[in-house]
């Protein structure tokens, strides 16, 4: 009897561990978030590696972070092909939330650690974060707003070269256009000089009953007799 209540208890211990099996902690749930990559840092990085694309957005020169060359060009040819919006500013922000911080203000240069080049396998280590302290959110609304700012201010830079490019090019080209009429005019008196010379050599032959001679003049046939 007391054989049969032991065998109960066991089997009993038995279906409890098998239940808790595995442990369902913080640390386990963690682990499995970290083993999937988010669509966001995928589509970044098929992005960066694109060798099509490295005139607009590409690796900087030791692979540790990338650079967006020309964020017109990137906001209005790439970033609808992938995540269907054209706002720089929002990918920006998207950047901040996966723990991107922009290397210079020189130019548009983004670093992750866990973000590089022929380090694929990593991105499934980098986390969206989602708990923001006050002053926190308080900072990374100011970058945005400087993100938005300098991002007008580089558009707007770009727009004022090109125009100024424009006008030196308009300027050369107003020059030779006034150099060209210059020669045209020149030709024309030359051609207006020589018809009058003809003209007036033509009237200087005798006519006969309103016919212009087409021998010699008396003048010169005279001037042969002397």
């Amino acid at each position: 009897m007391e054989a049969g209540v032991s065998d109960n208890n066991n089997n009993r211990n038995e279906e409890k561990k098998l239940e808790s099996w595995p442990p369902w902690t913080a640390e386990s749930e963690i682990r499995m978030r970290k083993s999937t990559t988010a669509p966001f840092l995928m589509k970044t990085y098929r992005m960066v590696e694109d060798p099509g694309t490295d005139d607009v957005i590409s690796w900087n020169s030791d692979g540790t972070a990338f650079v967006v060359w020309q964020t017109a060009e990137f906001a209005k040819d790439i970033l609808p092909k992938l995540f269907k919006h054209s706002n720089f500013s929002s990918f920006v922000r998207q950047l901040n939330t996966y723990g991107f911080r922009k290397v210079t203000t020189k130019r548009w240069e983004f670093c992750n650690e866990k973000f590089q080049k022929g380090e694929k396998k990593k991105l499934c280590e980098i986390q969206r974060r989602k708990k923001w302290s006050n002053k926190q959110q308080h900072g990374v609304d100011e970058d945005q707003r400087s993100t938005s700012s300098n991002s007008s201010s580089s558009q707007y830079n770009t727009l004022m070269d090109e125009n100024k490019r424009l006008k030196k090019e308009n300027g050369a080209l107003s020059s030779e256009l006034a150099s060209m009429k210059n020669k045209c005019k020149e030709l024309f008196d030359l051609v207006a000089t020589y018809e009058n010379i003809s003209k007036k050599d033509e009237d200087e032959r005798p006519k006969l009953f309103g016919v212009r001679l087409e021998g010699e003049r008396e003048e010169e046939k005279k001037g042969r007799r002397d």
